[in-house]
């Protein structure tokens, strides 16, 4: 299993150079080494869980992984160097949407890096829209998204019930925010947030659950914060769980189903799928999970069809995030 290099590459540099992330658990474990490496069965030799897709719900396209941020925790590692993705064209994302529409899919998700980097991105939120596709957008809102201001606000005139904007806001605190993602980031997405309500965007919000923080207290934060800003989040607060694939947590076999009261359904990978272009590569290709681009176990072949297969739940973010986590970038 191929597990992002960030903590352990960086353990060492982060602790010298700058404070860790206040989203990362300083008591968590390492993951047990034995865990995580059989696809068919867990470390206690117990069947591994698996989901297959039942329906394609959302599409999500990865528009690359260039950002205007480096982010301490980003689970892609996203920066304005790493283009380990690279940019999808519209030519592209249009065979992708095409084989959509023939499944029925209601949504499409653009993710990244950040989306605005791409200089096809307003192209390819046409285009989906004039297919009557439902489209999200996660976007930091700063500069790049800014740039396109006249074509953003034409595309809310003309579909906003079928346009939400998700805004990356990692905390209702600047502190917080800033401590993950670098000192004057705050009032630059704050300022964005401002602008998509004052323009009648469908907003939601994307935070992220500090340890030792409960939702209830997150989410009254957040509620203070939109009620200061003035600003109206009809698409909901999505609130996600820490993403540290270094840390330890237990594996998901077939029986936790039962123990657990979760059902297959609910899991991410039951209902969605992501495009991506890996640097160097001819064509794009299809992907189980928007958490896990660059793991070669999760690539589903290049094109909707192929990756109807199922998946098998072998790495920590499908235990941390989706099945004991409870969430979904779909929200």
């Amino acid at each position: 299993m191929t597990l992002s290099p960030r903590r352990g590459r960086s353990a060492i540099a982060t602790v010298i150079e700058e404070p860790p992330s206040p989203f990362l658990d300083p008591e968590a474990r390492p993951v047990d080494p034995g865990k995580f490496r059989d696809p068919l069965v867990t470390a206690k030799d117990e069947p591994r869980a698996h989901v297959g897709l039942e329906r394609l719900e959302t599409l999500w396209i990865n528009t690359g992984t260039l950002c205007n941020l480096t982010c301490k925790t980003c689970y892609i590692e996203s920066s304005p160097t790493n283009d380990a993705l690279v940019y999808l064209t519209l030519a592209e994302a249009e065979g992708y949407l095409d084989e959509a529409e023939r499944m029925g899919t209601r949504e499409i998700g653009f993710t990244g890096g950040e989306p605005f980097m791409n200089r096809d991105m307003i192209a390819m939120m046409q285009s989906a829209l004039r297919r009557g596709f439902d489209v999200l957008v996660l976007t930091n809102a700063m500069r790049p998204m800014r740039r396109f201001e006249a074509e953003l606000v034409e595309m809310a005139r003309a579909s906003r019930d079928r346009l939400t904007m998700r805004v990356s806001l990692d905390h209702y605190t600047r502190g917080t925010h800033e401590a993950e993602r670098g000192t004057g980031t705050w009032d630059k997405a704050v300022d964005g947030l401002k602008w998509l309500s004052r323009n009648g965007f469908r907003l939601a919000v994307a935070g992220r659950l500090l340890p030792g923080q409960s939702e209830a207290e997150e989410r009254a934060g957040y509620a203070r914060l939109f009620d200061e800003l003035g600003v109206m989040v009809e698409g909901g607060l999505v609130l996600f769980p820490e993403m540290d694939a270094a840390a330890d947590v237990p594996e998901i076999s077939e029986a936790c189903w039962g123990i657990l009261g979760v059902s297959p359904s609910t899991m991410m990978c039951a209902t969605s799928r992501m495009v991506v272009k890996a640097k160097g590569a001819a064509r794009p290709h299809v992907v189980a999970c928007t958490l896990l681009p660059y793991d070669e176990q999760f690539a589903m072949g290049e094109t909707l069809a192929e990756a109807r297969r199922e998946v098998r739940l072998n790495h920590p973010h499908c235990a941390r995030f989706c099945v004991l986590g409870g969430a979904s970038c779909s929200g």
